[in-house]
């Protein structure tokens, strides 16, 4: 007589593995989801220094920086929002305060990003960075 082989997995097997798959998903997707935030984060910093910039070259030209109000947008010389290729924005960009000789810029957060524990990012005419996020530094944040 033939013996027959029992070739496959049993049903504890695969419960096991799938338990284990599960396990490992619980620990690496919220370090995921904080590596998007950080990298959306690094974006706009990356904006707000491009629109200092902006704002430098104004002033080199008008020997003034663009007036605005707190809020206001950007005066046409920079993108508003961050991502400023286009797409999903994640941050508003605009004028925070701005006079003859000195302005702060802001970044702040919408969308997905809303949740984000830096808060709105700052930058001033000097380059000194900042944002409104409590319990954390400006090394996580800058």
């Amino acid at each position: 007589m033939m013996k027959r082989l029992n070739v496959g997995f049993t049903l504890i097997e695969l419960m096991i593995t799938v338990a284990i798959i599960g396990i490992l998903t619980s620990i690496a997707y919220p370090s995921y989801q904080d590596s998007i935030m950080k990298s959306r984060r690094v974006d706009a910093q990356g904006a707000l220094m491009g629109f200092a910039n902006a704002m430098e070259r104004f002033y080199t030209v008008n020997n003034t920086y663009p007036s605005s109000s707190p809020g206001a947008p950007t005066a046409g010389i920079y993108p508003v929002t961050s991502p400023v290729s286009g797409g999903t924005p994640y941050y508003n960009l605009s004028i925070a305060a701005s006079n003859a000789s000195t302005y702060q810029l802001q970044a702040a957060r919408t969308g997905a990003q809303a949740t984000d524990k830096c808060g709105t990012l700052t930058l001033d005419q000097a380059g000194a960075r900042g944002f409104t996020g409590s319990g954390m530094t400006s090394a996580d944040c800058w």
